[in-house]
């Protein structure tokens, strides 16, 4: 099996099988291929050559297929079943973790009939309660399948549950113990575990420093906790410190692509978790509320600027550098508000520094603004005869960087005090705000420099 790369021209190929009915050529191009790069394939084929397609697996790859399709595509695919049979071909075959990912994506009423027809009611059982969980918590990501050994067993035994116990589990990666009461004490890691002698007992042997998370515990910190411990899998416990499952680093690095993801769309203005196969009404909606928020900036900007009409009739000169100081506005802002939510998403930025990072960003502020001002004034000087202008342009720019940089600083960490996203603090917010404090400032400064000099 090799990875194969999803261009156009193997879609193309596809869908020429397809008309040609030649679906030996598919099955042989599929078993090439893994299964990510197989639903990579399905998100472009219309939903008969989807249907067609996985009708040409086997049944252990469509799970796998199944887990890595976008959301439309799957919902489409399992249009076409049952619920008993979306639980007893489907989700009974799948690991915990990926079988909660795709039933999450079913209104509660399909979720609730699915689980309802799984035959095996301690699968089913378990299903129920992990998606109980907070979306947006460790106990919603893990899976229950892992190994586990008690503190009182020996080495022997330990391997010997491993047989027993490994058939459901998709990787090994450490044995966890428990004390008699199901809490969580320590682990072991399969190398130690076969260096050991076999009647030693895993109280002698095993790791007590374990680091561990709670159901409780945020999805934005399980990425800090793996990266900053260098870890491949989190054992999560429940409030009594009782094992209840695991998290796995590929878990993670969903969580990281899907943060990645949100904040990028909430950085350009869109409320919604939305992407190119979403219909156009979604589309439109996720994006109108920031543009009407944008159309309301816009319009209190002119009423600013009417406000000033009689200074702009004396000095109309001073409307040529109008865009030059909302453009720095809104760019320095952006910079700083960017930089924050950075530190406020991978915790380098707590609570006992923000002063300093705020005094910080005024220093970078004004080394920058004193620079760009010093440039804009050279300019004008050179190229304009008013030295009233290059005088209020300069002055205004180095005033509005200021600003905008301590404003672009201090809104995300606001929003996140009042536990708000503050990614949404980079985007159209932050530079539409910008642009009416660049503007304000920059004519009451003039009003105030014209009449001065």
């Amino acid at each position: 099996m090799e990875k194969i790369q999803v261009d156009n021209a193997l879609i193309r190929q596809f869908k020429t099988w397809f008309n040609e009915n030649e679906l030996k050529l598919v099955s042989d191009q599929l078993n090439q291929m893994y299964p990510q790069d197989i639903a990579m394939v399905i998100d472009r084929l219309s939903k008969e050559e989807a249907r067609l397609l996985m009708n040409s697996l086997q049944k252990e790859t469509v799970i796998k297929v199944l887990v890595e399709m976008d959301e439309p595509a799957r919902e489409i695919f399992l249009s076409a079943f049952t619920p008993f049979e979306i639980a007893n071909e489907f989700i009974d075959n799948m690991n915990s973790d990926d079988a909660v990912y795709v039933l999450n994506h079913f209104s509660t009423k399909i979720k609730e009939d699915v689980i309802g027809q799984l035959e095996d009611i301690e699968y089913a059982s378990k299903l129920l309660s992990l998606t109980h969980y907070d979306e947006n918590t460790a106990g919603s990501l893990m899976a229950v399948e892992l190994i586990k050994a008690y503190i009182n067993w020996t080495v022997a035994q330990c391997i010997e549950e491993i047989r027993v116990q490994g058939e459901n589990v998709e990787s090994i990666y450490v044995v966890y113990v428990t004390d008699p009461l199901e809490r969580l004490v320590g682990l072991i890691t399969l190398k130690n575990l076969i260096l050991a002698k076999p009647d030693a007992r895993l109280a002698d042997v095993y790791n007590k420093e374990v680091i561990s998370v709670s159901t409780s515990t945020r999805v934005e910190d399980l990425a800090n906790i793996t990266k900053k411990y260098d870890l491949v899998v989190l054992p999560v416990i429940d409030a009594l410190g009782r094992l209840v499952g695991r998290i796995t680093v590929d878990d993670v690095v969903d969580v990281i692509k899907e943060e990645a993801d949100e904040d990028y769309q909430l950085m350009s203005g869109i409320t919604e978790d939305v992407d190119g196969t979403d219909k156009v009404i979604i589309l439109a909606r996720a994006r109108l509320p920031w543009l009407l928020i944008g159309l309301m900036g816009g319009i209190a900007s002119s009423r600013f600027i009417e406000m000033y009409e009689d200074q702009i009739l004396i000095h109309p000169e001073m409307a040529f550098f109008m865009p030059l100081i909302a453009a720095m506005g809104g760019n320095v802002g952006v910079q700083s508000s960017a930089i924050v939510v950075q530190g406020l998403a991978n915790d380098t930025l707590g609570t006992r520094n923000i002063a300093q990072k705020i005094l910080k960003e005024i220093r970078v502020a004004l080394i920058n603004g004193i620079i760009c001002s010093v440039v804009i004034l050279l300019y004008n000087l050179a190229f304009n005869n008013s030295t009233q202008l290059a005088i209020t342009v300069s002055i205004a720019l180095i005033t509005v960087i200021i600003f905008a940089s301590v404003f672009g600083t201090f809104i995300p960490l606001f929003l996140n005090r009042m536990n708000i996203d503050p990614a949404i603090a980079t985007g159209p917010f932050i530079t539409t705000t910008n642009d009416l404090l660049g503007i304000a400032i920059y004519f009451t400064l003039g009003r105030f420099l014209y009449n001065t000099f």
